[in-house]
């Protein structure tokens, strides 16, 4: 299954990584698209989710690292308002 790895650029431009194991989560999340905070937590989510699933279908088990990476992606999420806006860049 391919990986799929963005660059997520922050409100107060910093950036982190969001690693998904399918690239389903590039019809959640499409490199060059600017979400508010709350889009992309509800996007994310759902993506990382379906990646998960699409491991579970392909393996028999589910990627925990798409908890890990919703985890993170949550405490991120947390530092800033809903209204603010992210940018998700291609891979590093």
């Amino acid at each position: 299954m391919p990986e799929v790895r963005l660059t997520l650029q922050w409100p107060d431009g910093l950036t982190s990584e969001l690693y998904s194991p399918s690239t389903v989560i590039l019809q959640h999340l499409p490199p060059g698209e600017t979400l508010s905070v709350a889009a992309l937590q509800a996007r994310g989510l759902e993506g990382l989710h379906q990646a998960s699933e699409r491991v579970r279908a392909r393996y028999g088990f589910a990627c925990t690292r798409t908890d890990e990476e919703a985890t993170k992606l949550r405490q991120t999420l947390s530092a800033y308002g809903a209204d603010q806006m992210v940018t998700i860049l291609a891979g590093p």
